[in-house]
């Protein structure tokens, strides 16, 4: 029950805002009391904090060189763009709706950016690349842009671009893109249908 609770509660948070869905809502999405809902989450709070655990993932572990991975995040962005359900960031939307005064959501968020630039920075010191500190903290900018520009405009081709932008920042910083995450033919990539 607790994992179809926080299934529910992730889906409705993420596609409808978390100001905007009650525990109510939750509860009769599942076809279950308040009562039993409050008797796996105290709180919504505790559930909007059980909601972005979730959400936090790591990236997997991979044989692939370093600079493919980083590349490769942009493709991932891009298909996630063009998905229906594309809806920003979980934790950028979590900070926008409640605010920075909410101190444990702003804290999980600033924990998930920072292992995300974490993990770009190991594949930059992997690389060796000098100041692996400062391009970890760009890439992760064209990240949050690249999604920012897409929620925007609803065009996927934002994270390309982002890539692009990647290869030129590795590149003078040392690091051979040679082939690796070339610019991709031109390819049409469906837009969302925005509801």
């Amino acid at each position: 029950m607790k994992e179809r609770i926080l299934e529910t509660a992730d889906r409705l948070f993420y596609l409808q805002g978390i100001r905007a869905i009650g525990v109510d809502t939750i509860a009769a999405e599942i076809g279950i009391s308040k009562r039993t809902l409050y008797n796996h989450f105290a709180s919504k709070d505790a559930l909007i904090s059980a909601y972005l655990a979730r959400r936090f993932v790591q990236p997997q572990p991979s044989d692939k060189p370093p600079a493919e991975q980083i590349l490769g995040t942009f493709d991932r962005l891009e298909r996630g763009f063009a998905s229906k359900g594309f809806r920003g960031c979980p934790f950028v939307n979590a900070v926008a709706e409640l605010g920075t005064e909410d101190k444990s959501v702003r804290k999980i968020a600033v924990a998930f950016k920072e292992s995300r630039r974490l993990w770009f920075r190991d594949l930059l010191l992997q690389l060796g690349v000098t100041d692996a500190e400062g391009l970890a903290t760009q890439l992760t900018l064209l990240i949050d842009g690249s999604i920012a520009q897409d929620l925007v405009r609803n065009d996927p081709s934002m994270a390309r671009a982002a890539k692009q932008a990647a290869r030129v920042l590795l590149g003078n910083a040392g690091v051979d893109v040679g082939g690796v995450g070339a610019p991709d033919k031109p390819q049409r990539v469906k837009k969302r249908v925005s509801t």
